[in-house]
């Protein structure tokens, strides 16, 4: 019996009474495989499934084929699993094993998550991003649609109290862990010597002084790499095998290296951090650490995500440590000294602080919270990165500058894919190439397949003749998305090139200097070899960075014609006239053409008027419409509101583009005096100079004509979108306009407002501009049915006289 069985019954306890809870188990108690077959039987599972979260594929594969053996059926029956690449489920399947990701496709597409009865967050302590939005999103589903959804978070290391507390107080449960004693060994560390080199010393010592297998932790797949290659030249040994264990490894290889020695032989492991939870690899009972980790840091000022190397926090070292006490007493080797262990984080940070958060960003918008808020993270997205990400999302189309998601958006936020790269495939499959955008994408998001040539051709070509099953299933994933895109369209074939710059439009790179060298858009400079094929390019879309203090290697790029880039990216080049001084002191006026920091072209003058660049700058605006100026919310809310009132009376004024360009001298040219650029305006000057179009007599009347939001009876208010199709239009969920007799209107009562009721989903039920018609006409139909979706919620015979309400009926009503 494992340590976990004591603390099933409190836990059984808890679910039966709770939607929530907290299961504290250290590493060996059994919790991953147990506890989810434990809840089968519980009566309030019905016949929902129980899925499961687990942050890593081999730590869901290994899971399901564990439980799946207990029960003594094959994968794909009662327990099945869902990773990337690979899925083993049925219409029998009840215990479902995927990883964070996938939950996350899950609830985005239907957040009720019918047929849904407990979702378990397994190993919570990582704090993976995945982890973080999905417990978010599952708990604000569970808040508003699924009050019997049950949510069980299970953690070795973690604060269960503070993840309580996110849980509405939910109650902690604790269970013991295996009590085999390690025992710690320090080798101490010489910077003198290569990592390797001093790994495979100490794997030398371990397998003289110890019986067993040796788990090896090395920061990344290069360390292991190398580390192999030494073992091999220096053990000599027939009865010891050397298994590699890292994400990018081919399922059958990593399978090998979890799986116990055969009789007689010894295994040497060696692992990244993948082996750190949720996994027990048969046989090991000695840990080598070498207390270095790599983990993914985003820079929001480059835009770019980078491997850095760190210290291991206390709490993974000892999830390491303990690897070795999983089924007898063990040994860890430490390659530190005993005193700076106190010196290491008590943890590591969770990765919402160090990501790239554009793929939350664009999945809050799809959920209807773009700015996070009211929704439970124990860590909330950092504003800096979080600005970035959004900022990111409108450049690709994909929200409003309010964060509101567009159709392109909306089909981004759909595809399985990160947003920079769902929005290349978008592009491609708009010319028919989503297949050739696919097989790009599998590249970039599988680290290692194709090869590791620079040059993007090279690595299709790899993948291509990879006849792997990693190989073939990520074509096969590749096939998956191209459908998904679909292969319909037409026109001029894109080039690869043009492909990475539609995902990295930052990262288009211009030769400059001696051979090999470019500067990025971003501005940041990055290099090849001048031997490298790719080093005689004018142009360069590049996919892959490594690292650098001051400009970075490039790993993965393709050639970019330069007419191809300037046709496709013509609405990203940018004109700036700026005035700066010359070597003799005078000062001349330079317009340049820009994309990001490369400059395309360049005129200058050197003798300049103030009231030229101030004509220069209208002209821009009159060339490109009056778009080009840096609006703000306020001037674009007061332009389509006077628009609308303008239909009912034009005695209100134009304010539209062709006419702001007519009068363009009368309310523009005055603000242009000293300016040296249209983005020196600010937007509360642009909102004042409207104004003055407007007399003063109906600038008081716009408020109670056409305000910007309505008040619903729960006092709640909503945005009026004056420029919806139709006419102006609320959304608003229906339970909010209860006891509403008379249906809303702007413009003195001329013009009724199109309410869009919507269901506590916030899914449209009914469009309507008479809302006592609806009441007394088709309401009884929508009751019907809503009644049968959401019996939660109210949904009362006359809803003209019924109290409105945000929320759920109260529990036991």
């Amino acid at each position: 019996m494992l340590p976990v069985h004591e603390a099933l019954p409190e836990l059984k306890a808890q679910l039966a009474s709770k939607p929530a809870c907290v299961l504290v188990a250290p590493p060996g108690a059994g919790k991953t495989t147990v506890v989810p077959l434990e809840l089968l039987a519980e009566s309030w599972r019905g016949d929902g499934k129980i899925v499961v979260l687990e942050p890593r594929r081999l730590a869901a594969r290994a899971a399901a084929e564990r439980m799946a053996a207990t029960l003594g059926e094959p994968v794909g029956q009662t327990v099945g699993f869902r990773v990337r690449m690979q899925s083993r489920v049925s219409a029998a399947t009840r215990i479902e094993v995927v990883t964070e990701g996938v939950f996350t496709r899950m609830i985005l597409d239907d957040p009720e998550l019918p047929g849904v009865a407990c979702v378990i967050f397994d190993e919570f302590h990582e704090r993976s991003l995945d982890a973080d939005l999905g417990l978010a999103l599952a708990r604000d589903a569970q808040g508003v649609l699924r009050e019997d959804l049950r949510l069980l978070v299970m953690s070795a290391t973690l604060d269960g109290a503070a993840v309580a507390r996110l849980l509405g107080d939910a109650p902690v449960v604790e269970s013991q862990g295996r009590t085999f004693p390690v025992e710690t060994r320090y080798l101490g560390r010489d910077d003198r010597v290569r990592l390797e080199d001093q790994v495979v010393r100490a794997v030398e010592k371990a397998l003289a002084e110890e019986t067993g297998s040796v788990l090896v932790f090395l920061p990344g797949q290069g360390e292991i790499a190398r580390t192999a290659e030494r073992l091999a030249e220096r053990l000599r040994r027939a009865d010891v095998d050397i298994a590699p264990l890292y994400g990018a490894l081919d399922p059958r290889d990593q399978d090998r290296a979890i799986s116990p020695a055969p009789a007689g032989r010894r295994k040497v492991v060696l692992a990244t951090s993948i082996a750190e939870t949720s996994l027990t690899i048969q046989g090991v009972r000695v840990v080598i650490d070498c207390g270095l980790a790599r983990v993914p840091r985003f820079d929001p000022a480059s835009g770019l995500t980078r491997l850095t190397t760190v210290r291991v926090s206390r709490a993974a070292a000892d999830q390491r440590r303990g690897r070795a006490g999983r089924v007898e007493p063990g040994v860890c080797y430490r390659l530190w000294d005993e005193a700076e262990t106190r010196a290491l984080p008590a943890y590591g940070d969770p990765e919402i602080l160090d990501a790239d958060l554009s793929g939350l960003a664009l999945d809050l918008a799809r959920w209807g919270a773009p700015d996070a808020a009211g929704l439970a993270f124990l860590d909330p997205p950092p504003a800096a990165a979080f600005s970035e990400a959004r900022s990111l999302l409108t450049r690709l189309e994909a929200t409003t500058e309010e964060g509101v998601l567009t159709p392109h958006g909306k089909a981004l936020s759909e595809a399985p894919l990160p947003p920079r790269l769902g929005h290349m495939l978008l592009k491609a499959a708009q010319t028919g190439q989503a297949e050739r955008a696919a097989r790009i994408a599998a590249l970039l998001s599988e680290r290692g397949l194709g090869g590791r040539d620079a040059d993007l051709r090279h690595r299709l070509e790899g993948l291509e003749r990879d006849r792997s099953p990693r190989g073939r299933d990520a074509r096969a994933l590749a096939s998956r998305w191209a459908k998904l895109a679909g292969r319909e369209g037409t026109g001029e074939p894109l080039s690869d090139g043009l492909l990475l710059a539609f995902a990295y439009p930052e990262r288009i790179a211009r030769a400059r200097g001696p051979q090999g060298e470019f500067q990025l858009a971003g501005g940041r400079g990055a290099y090849l070899e001048p031997t490298d094929a790719l080093a005689r390019e004018t142009w360069l879309a590049v996919a892959e960075l490594g690292g650098g203090e001051r400009r970075d290697r490039i790993l993965l790029a393709a050639p970019l014609d330069e007419a191809d880039l300037l046709a496709a990216f013509s609405a990203q080049f940018e004109t700036e006239d700026r005035l700066e001084e010359s070597g003799g002191g005078r000062l001349r006026a330079k317009r340049l053409t820009r994309l990001g920091r490369l400059v395309v072209r360049e005129q200058v003058d050197d003798n300049p008027d103030p009231a030229l660049i101030a004509a220069a700058l209208a002209e821009r605006v009159r060339r490109e419409g009056v778009r080009v100026l840096p609006w703000g919310e306020a001037a674009t809310s007061l332009r389509e509101r006077v628009a609308f009132l303008r239909r009912f009376d034009d005695t209100w004024p134009d304010l539209g583009d062709a006419a702001l360009l007519q009068s363009l001298d009368d309310w523009l040219t005055p603000l242009l005096a000293g300016v040296r650029s249209l983005s020196a305006l600010k937007a509360d000057v642009l909102d004042g100079a409207l104004r003055t179009l407007i007399p003063w007599e109906l600038q008081r009347q716009i408020e109670a004509q056409a305000p910007a939001r309505w008040t619903a009876p729960t006092g709640n208010s909503f945005a009026i979108d004056y420029a919806a199709e139709g006419g102006p239009r609320v959304d608003v969920r229906v339970q909010e306009v209860f006891g509403l007799s008379e249906h809303p209107a702007v413009a003195n009562g001329r013009a009724p407002l199109t309410l869009s009721l919507l269901s506590p989903a916030h899914r449209p039920i009914q469009t309507t501009k008479d809302l006592p018609g609806f009441w007394k006409g088709s309401w009884k139909d929508v009751r019907s049915d809503m009644r049968g979706r959401y019996p939660k919620h109210v949904w009362p015979e006359d809803p003209a006289t019924a109290a409105p309400t945000a929320r759920a009926k109260p529990r036991g009503t």
